[in-house]
């Protein structure tokens, strides 16, 4: 039988914080994006403010209101990037199947390992220790026989704690919690199965498979097995992690925008950085495009649409970017987030071949271009547009990323 690990660093981005910087112990810390530039949410928080209520998402003022002590620190992601590493390292120590869930959660496949070891538990409880003596953070470990149990076993005792979920003791410990905990399930799928009178994890394992699937279709076959413990997904290595399946950025600006010239600023700074981004990965020429629009009243909406060739090149990305915007939107309110990304990828001698030389040239200038920045800095050249207003084109790690993964 399998042993799988999932491992949890707790209140991750504010446990960084408070490690970097020792007068925030104690403290009730959030972890928030740039107010100035209006990414003022939560985006963290710690033990103590999260027991006052502040949840990820949040407001500032929002949690202010329920924390007024609240102290709040910038997010700073490479730190938490390099601390992500740090922790993987130890990971390996143990096995080589270590599949990331996000920037603070991984699985863990150790059946291999215990015979070293000892049991799942016990690995557990070792990773827990170094993780804390080592880094100065913690972690909370669900050890099970599947990948979903695993995830479930690591919410339960935190911060800092161990939890086994076996195949002796998984209905007492999984069936009677509320069913949008089970891994995969979220808000909208809660709220449907709740009408079908499934309120917990034991009711969705014990309703009838062809009913769900009535309601749910193939997913409800899904939904079924996960709550019964079947679930055979492999915890891949590092080397075989999903795919990228697109790649895009956002920003969020320092004022609304008003005018085509302010979006097409935008898109331009967008365009070159997800070429740059597609180009580094070696996808290939990206098929299809979509555009990301937040109102000022923070109303959402996407586009989406057939680039008229495949491509890498920036200029193909604006300039279709801004003819999908100019088609679907207008300026009854201000913009206050906008986003561009690209999927659908094929390999680059599929365009070469289409457009021949004209585009090997474009090419070459493009890599020209990205060779001077890459040496002296994203400012060493810009596009004149830019220029109309730099305070809304701020470095490409400010953005919010919009990268794809199939999980």
């Amino acid at each position: 039988m399998r042993v799988i690990l999932h491992a949890d660093l707790n209140n991750f981005y504010a446990s960084v914080e408070m490690k970097l910087n020792p007068s925030l112990e104690g403290k009730f810390v959030g972890v928030c994006g740039n107010a100035e530039n209006r990414h003022g949410i939560i985006l963290a928080k710690s033990e103590n403010a999260k027991k006052l209520g502040v949840k990820t998402g949040m407001t500032i003022n929002e949690a202010k209101r329920l924390c007024p002590d609240l102290v709040l620190v910038e997010a700073k992601h490479a730190h938490y990037t390099a601390y992500s590493k740090l922790v993987k390292n130890i990971y390996r120590e143990y096995t080589d199947k270590i599949e990331s869930f996000g920037i603070d959660e991984c699985w863990l496949d150790v059946t291999d390992s215990v015979k070293m070891f000892g049991s799942g538990e016990k690995i557990a409880d070792i990773l827990r220790e170094r993780v804390k003596s080592e880094l100065g953070l913690t972690i909370s470990v669900g050890v099970s026989f599947n990948k979903v149990f695993a995830k479930l076993g690591s919410d339960l005792k935190k911060p800092d704690g161990t939890t086994v979920i076996s195949t002796d003791n998984y209905k007492e410990k999984v069936w009677c919690l509320p069913v949008e905990d089970l891994l995969f399930v979220g808000k909208s799928t809660a709220q449907k199965l709740k009408k079908i009178n499934v309120k917990t994890i034991g009711d969705l394992a014990n309703i009838d498979q062809k009913y769900l699937e009535k309601h749910f279709g193939k997913w409800g076959q899904t939904l079924s097995d996960y709550a019964n413990g079947k679930d055979e997904s492999p915890v891949l290595k590092d080397s075989e992690q999903a795919e990228i399946k697109s790649v895009g950025n956002s920003i969020t600006t320092y004022r609304d925008l008003t005018s085509d010239e302010d979006v097409l600023i935008m898109f331009t700074t967008l365009s070159e950085s997800v070429s740059s981004r597609v180009i580094s990965h070696g996808l290939g020429s990206a098929t299809t495009l979509s555009i990301f629009v937040r109102d000022a009243f923070l109303n959402s909406s996407t586009r989406q649409g057939k680039l008229q060739k495949p491509s890498v090149l920036p200029e193909d990305f604006r300039d279709f970017a801004f003819e999908l915007f100019k088609k679907h939107y207008d300026f009854s309110v201000g913009i206050r987030t906008i986003g561009l990304s690209v999927s659908g990828f094929e390999s680059f001698a599929t365009q070469i071949s289409l457009d021949g030389e004209f585009y090997e040239k474009k090419l070459k200038l493009n890599d020209a271009t990205r060779g001077i920045k890459d040496k002296y800095g994203n400012s060493s050249l810009v596009k004149g547009i830019i220029l109309k207003d730099k305070k809304l084109v701020r470095e490409d790690e400010e953005g919010t990323s919009l990268d794809r993964f199939d999980l």
